[in-house]
C-alpha cells in the first residue's frame, strides 16, 4: 500500500514557507506522493455542493507543484483534479509537460470532468458539455506530447503544422489518473486513464466503485499499455489499521490521507506524523 498526502496548496499551507515544511517532512516521513485540487473560482455565497468557503484561499495545482518540485527530490507530484473542461488543453499540454522536465519524471496528472456550475459559468464552460470536453481534451494533450506532428481536428480544437518541446520525461507523457463517480468517468478510468482515484470514499463507498469500475471493464476495452489500473483513495479522515486493512483487502493501491484540519501547521504535522506510522507497518 502506498500513502499519500493531499490538500497541502489550501489553507495555511498556501504559504510558502510552510509549504516546503512540510513537503519536506511528508517525504522524509515515506508518503509516495503529494495530491493538491483545484479551484479556479468559488461561488460567493457559498452553496451546495461548493467544497470551500470563497475566501479560503487554493492556489492554482501547476504554480504550487513547481513549488513542491523544487523543494523535494523523490516525492511524485499529482493534480488531484485538475477540472479538465476548464482547462485549455494546447496550454495545459505545455504545463504538464514543463513540470515533468523540471521535476524529472515526477508528475501524476489528475483530471476529472467537474461538478460545480458557477465555477465552469465563470470560465466559460457549459456543464452540458464537461463529459465530450474531457474526452477530446485528453487526446489534445496525447497528440501533442507524442506524436511526430501534432495533428488534430475535433469539435472544440482544431490545428496541424504546429509542434511544442520539450516533450515530458515519462514515455507516452504524464500517467493520467480519473476522478469521479459516474459510469461515464469510470469508463473513461478504464479506457484511457493508468489510475483512478476517489475522493473521500468509506470502506464501503469504495467497495460499490470498485464495483463499478469492474462493470465499465466489461463495456469498454483497456489499451493494453495501459498496464493493471492503479486504484488511489482519499478516506474518508484518517486512516486505522483496521481501515487500512479493509482498503487492501479490496484491492486499493494508495491511500490519499486528507489531514483535516488544514487550518494549522502543526495540526497538519501532527496527524501526518500519526499516519507515518501506517507506513512502517
Amino acid at each position: 500500500m502506498k500513502f499519500a498526502v493531499f490538500g497541502l496548496n489550501a489553507k495555511c499551507a498556501t504559504a510558502p514557507d510552510v509549504a516546503s515544511r512540510l513537503a519536506r517532512m511528508v517525504e522524509g516521513l515515506g508518503y509516495d506522493s503529494w495530491w493538491v485540487g483545484e479551484h479556479v473560482v468559488l461561488p460567493s455565497p457559498r452553496v451546495a455542493p461548493a467544497p470551500m468557503e470563497p475566501t479560503d484561499p487554493i492556489v492554482d495545482p501547476f504554480v504550487h507543484l513547481a513549488y513542491v518540485a523544487a523543494v523535494t527530490t523523490t516525492l511524485e507530484l499529482a493534480t488531484g483534479i485538475i477540472i479538465l473542461p476548464q482547462r485549455n488543453p494546447v496550454v495545459l499540454a505545455k504545463q504538464a509537460a514543463s513540470l515533468d522536465v523540471l521535476s524529472a519524471g515526477r508528475l501524476i496528472l489528475g483530471v476529472g470532468a467537474g461538478y460545480l456550475e458557477p465555477e465552469m459559468s465563470a470560465i466559460g464552460v457549459s456543464l452540458k458539455e464537461r463529459g465530450s470536453r474531457t474526452d477530446e481534451y485528453l487526446t489534445v494533450m496525447n497528440a501533442l506530447w507524442n506524436d511526430p506532428a501534432p495533428e488534430h481536428h475535433g469539435r472544440y480544437f482544431d490545428f496541424a503544422g504546429i509542434d511544442a518541446h520539450p516533450r515530458p520525461v515519462q514515455k507516452g507523457g504524464p500517467r493520467i489518473v480519473i476522478g469521479g463517480r459516474s459510469p461515464a468517468a469510470l469508463e473513461r478510468a478504464v479506457s484511457r486513464a493508468h489510475g483512478w482515484y476517489g475522493f473521500w470514499l468509506n470502506v464501503d463507498a469504495t467497495k460499490t466503485c470498485l464495483d463499478g469500475l469492474r462493470a465499465a471493464a466489461d463495456r469498454v476495452e483497456r489499451p493494453a499499455h495501459l498496464g493493471p489500473l492503479e486504484i488511489s483513495i482519499t478516506p474518508q479522515g484518517l486512516v486505522s489499521a483496521e481501515s487500512l486493512a479493509a482498503y487492501e483487502g479490496l484491492g486499493v493501491d494508495r491511500l490519499v490521507v486528507y489531514p483535516l484540519p488544514i487550518d494549522h501547521e502543526d495540526e497538519i504535522a501532527a496527524a501526518l506524523e500519526k499516519q507515518a506510522a501506517l507506513i512502517e507497518r
